[in-house]
């Protein structure tokens, strides 16, 4: 294809002006981290004279190679300028040592061909790919024009051979690399877009090959630098391949099982990734995982330690045998009209993802993504990102995700709006999970979408601010929270005047949600019935220092405090000390001030300076011990079931059912049968009126009980005798009352029958037993 012509820049993007503005900017201040040397979205990168790297001496103690597509001969030493090679074929065949510089001629362009030096750096001497030559010209442009191979084979199978060779560059098992001031393209019309077939075509493609490395070999690449590259039209087919693809793509390949190889190695290490430019690629602008390592069999899946099941996909492997990347820095890109996700990172640990922009994504995809965000991943930090423009997806389709198999995982200070399909899904099966001083403006979809398994621990919504259309919004919540979810002190902004905050569409959403010191604004005056319980919430205008309907937009992640100071509370609002402390609120808000100051945190996303600091707060009223104060009669007592199913590591059992933890679970074999009993032994006579039960369910397990009854061993006849019976299901959370008190001591529930459409058998994770007199 022909080079891009840029021509002059073009405007820069609207920003809301006036006094608020004015405002926004004192309240923020010094606040405003440093402009970074990425572009305003639609204008082409623009450069005042720089030096290119390769116009100064080389310190890294290598030698210096020169490659000019125009005047360049293959024939020369390729040691100046004036002896330049011509072509990168000339540059494959060349194995380069630690320290040396591959330098393209700035305003020269590459077309069909692909660069894939061979070697790798050392410690304090990376091989670098950089620019040299006239300072007014345009960055060096590698034009692959979809000339690489294709990693399938024939029949449709992964060719081990050529998997990971389809970027404008490659590296592939090798480490100590910096790629800088290039530009890339692999696409010969990206005008037709792709939707058949198999095309792979990335911008920079570093991949470690598992199958490829000699026994006893580094199976860790160390130190790459990505930066100041501009990567545009990449196109492949808009179904999932099995091979993600993107304009910077690091995957791990290997054609067997995960478990054939070794712990402890096959990760990437001292990564980072800032200041690039993508525009109109697939599938991802950077993209961050394993891929292949046999993970989708029905024996790749595994129990955790809890007796919870991972599908292989979910790659709990990568967390048992340490195969996570780590040290890993991704900035300040700017990212426009991505296919799929924008910036999907996986497998990966001690990571920070800061300052992007995503402007549009899943626009020529048709399956799931979300913009950024990070999967089986831990102890990383998403903060200072903008995404927009998203689509009206029903699954995913969000800003942010809180995906499956993350441990400690924070999203905190990013901004979103404008995004269709709502504001963050969450997916489950993971750990420590934080979302909080986040801003989101018409996100108006479903706030916090999905939730197919449960948790290892408590999720926190802590200090966020929803600005949404309740006209527009589907709903809150749109499935059913299925373990211990935390909404502390957010803003539930909704601007619609006729239609109040639809929270949920499933019976039992919110059973295992708590609300606590939110803020729940409605411009029409009226609140929905389904709106939650918090005793210590507001429903008070919070009365931002801005106009909601004019925050801010356009000024580019260097200034995004500028939207959050929009929605900072004027000092007459109710928000101020309205809140409550918790440790995962953190020790800053979204402008970097401390938290907190006077009585109490503020609600919202912005902390005020009224009142005097707290240096080390102390949370001396846990909400977490804030729980249900009936006594449960079934709690700990011996549980015997009929029939229990033999999967899961043997952790199926009855005595699930009565440990207090709705994470755990019984569950009957495949083969029992009705009726199905569960019996739960008091030891001595003991009078309810009062019996609780709860169905598991997840992604690809729904309520199955359709009828059921209650029975009470009655000793003096040695007989059970039914009490209550029910025919309209179980499902979360279902109360039996009406039967007045019995004295027994045993309680049978017995499951006599299923839902039609339900094809297994029944699995509970809770039955509990009450006496409301005491």
């Amino acid at each position: 294809m022909r080079p891009v012509d840029t021509g002059p820049p073009r405007p820069a993007r609207t920003l809301y002006v006036g006094f608020v503005a004015l405002l926004a900017a004192l309240l923020v201040g010094a606040l405003v981290p440093a402009a970074h040397a990425g572009t305003a979205p639609h204008r082409a990168p623009v450069r005042i004279k720089p030096a290119w790297p390769g116009n100064t001496p080389n310190t890294t103690g290598g030698k210096d190679y020169f490659i000019d597509s125009a005047l360049g001969r293959d024939s020369a030493a390729g040691t100046s300028p004036g002896t330049a090679w011509r072509t990168l074929a000339k540059a494959n065949a060349t194995t380069f040592a630690p320290g040396d510089r591959v330098l393209l001629k700035a305003g020269a362009q590459w077309q069909d061909e692909q660069l894939w030096p061979k070697g790798s750096g050392s410690t304090g001497r990376p091989i670098t790919i950089s620019a040299y030559g006239d300072p007014n010209a345009r960055r060096p442009y590698i034009a692959a024009n979809g000339k690489v191979p294709n990693p399938f084979r024939a029949d449709g199978t992964k060719n081990p051979a050529t998997v990971g060779l389809t970027g404008a560059i490659v590296l592939r098992n090798q480490q100590y690399w910096d790629i800088n001031n290039v530009e890339l393209s692999n696409d010969d019309d990206f005008a037709t877009d792709i939707t058949t077939g198999t095309y792979v075509r990335d911008g920079i493609m570093v991949s470690i090959n598992a199958d490829l490395l000699a026994s006893g070999a580094d199976s860790v690449m160390d130190h790459f630098r990505i930066s100041n590259v501009h990567v545009h039209n990449l196109d492949g087919p808009s179904t999932w391949q099995r091979i993600h693809y993107g304009a910077v793509n690091f995957q791990v390949f290997g054609s067997r099982s995960y478990k054939d190889y070794g712990t402890g190695g096959y990760y990437f290490k001292d990564v980072r990734i800032e200041n690039n430019t993508f525009e109109n690629v697939e599938l991802h602008a950077v993209q961050f995982a394993f891929n292949w390592f046999a993970a989708d069999g029905a024996d790749a899946g595994q129990y955790d330690e809890s007796g919870k099941w991972h599908e292989g996909w979910e790659q709990l492997w990568v967390r048992t045998r340490d195969l996570y990347s780590r040290d890993v820095y991704i900035g300040h890109n700017y990212a426009e009209s991505v296919g799929q996700g924008a910036i999907q990172l996986a497998n990966t640990k001690n990571m920070t993802v800061e300052y992007n922009e995503v402007n549009g994504f899943l626009e020529r995809y048709d399956a799931v993504s979300c913009a950024l965000y990070l999967w089986a991943g831990a102890d990383s930090v998403m903060q200072f990102n903008e995404v927009y423009g998203g689509p009206d997806n029903e699954y995913d389709g969000t800003p942010w995700d809180l995906e499956y198999t993350n441990f400690n995982v924070t999203y905190q200070f990013n901004y979103s709006h404008d995004n269709e399909a709502g504001w963050m899904a969450y997916m489950g099966n993971s750990s420590n999970s934080i979302a909080r001083y986040n801003l989101s403006v018409n996100d108006n979809g479903v706030l916090v979408k999905n939730m197919l398994s449960t948790n290892y621990s408590p999720t926190y919504f802590t200090n966020n601010t929803f600005v949404y259309d309740g006209a527009d919004l589907d709903y809150v919540h749109d499935e059913t929270f299925l373990s211990r979810v935390y909404f502390l002190n957010n803003v539930f902004y909704n601007t619609s005047k006729t239609k109040p905050t639809t929270w949920y569409r499933r019976t039992g959403a919110l059973r295992q949600a708590v609300f606590a010191h939110n803020d729940y604004y409605e411009a029409g005056g009226t609140h929905s019935p389904q709106e939650p319980a918090d005793p210590d919430g507001l429903r008070a205008d919070p009365r931002f220092v801005g106009d909601p309907a004019d925050y801010v937009t356009g000024v580019g992640v260097n200034r995004i405090r500028e939207a959050a100071a929009h929605f900072a509370p004027r000092d007459d609002s109710p928000l101020i000390d309205a809140g409550r402390y918790n440790p995962r609120l953190g020790t800053q808000d979204f402008l970097g001030r401390h938290i907190y100051h006077g009585d109490a945190p503020d609600i919202g996303t912005v902390e005020t300076l009224i009142g005097p600091k707290v240096p080390n707060p102390v949370d001396d009223d846990p909400i977490e011990e804030e729980v249900d104060n009936r006594v449960d009669l079934a709690l700990g007592r011996p549980a015997t079931a009929s029939s229990t199913h033999p999967g899961a590591n043997g952790t199926l059992t009855a005595d699930k059912l009565t440990d207090g933890s709705l994470t755990t679970r019984w569950a009957a074999a495949d083969d029992a049968a009705y009726p199905i009993t569960l019996d739960i032994d008091f030891g001595a006579n003991t009078t309810f009126d009062q019996v609780s039960l709860d169905e598991y369910t997840d992604s690809g397990t729904n309520p199955r009980v359709r009828t059921f009854d209650l029975q009470r061993w009655d000793a003096a006849a040695g007989r059970w005798v039914t009490f209550a019976t029910r025919d309209t299901g179980i499902g979360h959370d279902l109360t039996v009352t009406g039967f007045g008190d019995i004295t027994t001591s045993r309680l049978r529930v017995a499951l006599t029958g299923k839902i039609a459409t339900e094809t297994y058998t029944p699995t509970l994770t809770a039955i509990s037993v009450y006496n409301s007199g005491g």
